[in-house]
């Protein structure tokens, strides 16, 4: 495949990535569907050294076929492949922990297929979990996550022109997942209430967002979290900051606690409790001042 053919024939969707220098090695992770595959064919167009790698978590009938896919894409792009299975039970929360061991195949170096339109979804999935400035300032630019800036009609028009065919993943229409519903459901009545694309405006948004996240993030790396006189003591919007990047630390993609359990720690270090289920099977507790995180046993409840 001609790069330089590539490269012009999508020069105007490369200004608008975030794309490491020509040359460079970039691992892509590519699930067959239309934004990994544009994915895959943008970083070859900008010049990287391109490894496409498939996760086949096993969780559908039939989807061990799908490296093919992605095998026959990278050989006609000449990028190389790799694929990678997973093992993940069946149970609740199957989409995040599907999410969490396909991350963890990839590792965190590895650029993403996310678009303007998954950083929509994520901002109102985290305003509903209650998340802060960080949460809604969803999914952050750069080269984790090179196509942020383009659109999901963008990489299927991509798609299109190069003659591929992506995989349809069935579970991208199950409602019972929360990201199809605001797909599906709530973005298009947004948008129709607001009488436009709200896509745009929410991405634009993202940006106020992560820039106040990031400034107040200073802030809150000062106090020592584990102090509760410091932390209770502190500006509460600073306290809610430094506890959720402590928490969130143990979250294999660094996600925050949600809004509920952020005041709950609060209030344990202003003394108005004495500790509080965290999730994940923690639980937070204050002793002589210092809050310190331990395993909660499941008949044990603080809170």
């Amino acid at each position: 495949m001609d790069e330089i053919t590539l490269s012009v024939r999508y020069a105007a969707l490369l200004d608008r990535c975030t794309f490491p220098p020509a040359g460079e090695p970039l691992l892509c992770g590519v699930s067959g569907g239309a934004d990994s595959l544009a994915l895959l064919v943008l970083a070859v167009a900008a010049g990287c050294d391109v490894t496409a790698v498939h996760v086949d978590h096993g969780i559908r009938p039939g989807s061990e076929s799908e490296a093919d896919v992605v095998a026959a894409a990278a050989s006609r792009y000449g990028a190389r492949f790799r694929s990678e299975s997973v093992a993940i039970a069946q149970g609740p929360n199957l989409e995040a922990r599907a999410r969490s061991a396909r991350h963890a195949a990839l590792g965190p170096s590895a650029a993403l297929g996310h678009t303007a339109d998954d950083r929509a979804e994520t901002m109102l999935m985290n305003l509903l979990r209650g998340a802060g400035p960080d949460g809604l300032a969803g999914i952050r630019p750069g080269t984790r996550h090179p196509i942020l800036g383009l659109r999901r009609s963008e990489t299927e028009a991509v798609c299109h022109t190069e003659g591929l065919d992506p995989v349809m993943d069935p579970s991208n229409a199950d409602p019972s997942f929360v990201r199809n519903r605001i797909r599906r459901e709530v973005l298009p009545l947004l948008a129709d209430v607001a009488g436009r694309d709200v896509v745009p405006i929410l991405a634009r948004q993202g940006g106020v967002f992560a820039e106040l996240a990031d400034h107040v993030r200073v802030e809150a790396l000062e106090i020592d979290v584990t102090d509760a006189g410091a932390l209770a003591a502190a500006a509460p919007a600073v306290a809610r900051v430094a506890i959720r990047e402590w928490l969130r630390q143990d979250d294999p993609e660094r996600h925050p606690p949600d809004g509920a359990t952020v005041e709950r720690v609060l209030a344990v270090a202003r003394g108005e409790a004495v500790g509080t289920e965290i999730g994940s099977g923690r639980r937070l507790r204050r002793t002589a001042g210092r809050l310190r995180i331990e395993s909660a046993p499941a008949s044990e409840n603080l809170h």
